[in-house]
């Protein structure tokens, strides 16, 4: 298992970081960080064998916390602001098919996978509905409202 950022490596929050009842003092749920923030690597670690954390140090917040690889990227790469994030909950604002086949119908709940950030027509992500992974345009999904989290 390699590591992708070193000591005081410069990185930026790919996703909000919320609290998972490790972080003192703010309930559970909390917006800890959010996604675009820069920090500095202090430390790294596994956790169970298999998983790089980081422990980042966000000055400007005033906040450290720990980090998975797949959620910071190197903080003088182009940043582009999404709506969505990985892992949140969609909704589909319009059917959805695929040669003609309809794999997905307006108000369907999915899961954002991946954000991609870098296509030349804006945002797009590849979302989970009903067992297909689609890649879907910014444009084409609304929040699913979410209830009793400071967002």
């Amino acid at each position: 298992m390699e590591q992708r950022f070193d000591f005081g490596e410069a990185v930026r929050l790919t996703r909000n970081v919320r609290n998972d009842g490790t972080f003192p003092g703010l309930e559970v749920g909390n917006l800890l960080i959010k996604r675009g923030s820069v920090g500095y690597v202090m430390n790294v670690g596994t956790f169970l064998q298999d998983q790089v954390i980081y422990t980042v140090n966000f000055l400007d917040q005033g906040r450290v916390v720990g980090c998975r690889e797949e959620e910071l990227q190197p903080a003088d790469e182009t940043w582009v602001e999404s709506r969505f994030e990985t892992r949140e909950k969609v909704v589909a604002r319009h059917t959805l098919a695929v040669n003609g086949k309809v794999l997905a119908a307006a108000g369907t709940e999915g899961e954002v996978f991946k954000v991609l950030r870098d296509l030349a027509d804006g945002v797009e992500y590849h979302v989970r509905f009903l067992g297909h992974t689609l890649q879907v345009p910014e444009s084409s999904l609304d929040s699913l409202p979410r209830r009793g989290v400071d967002v």
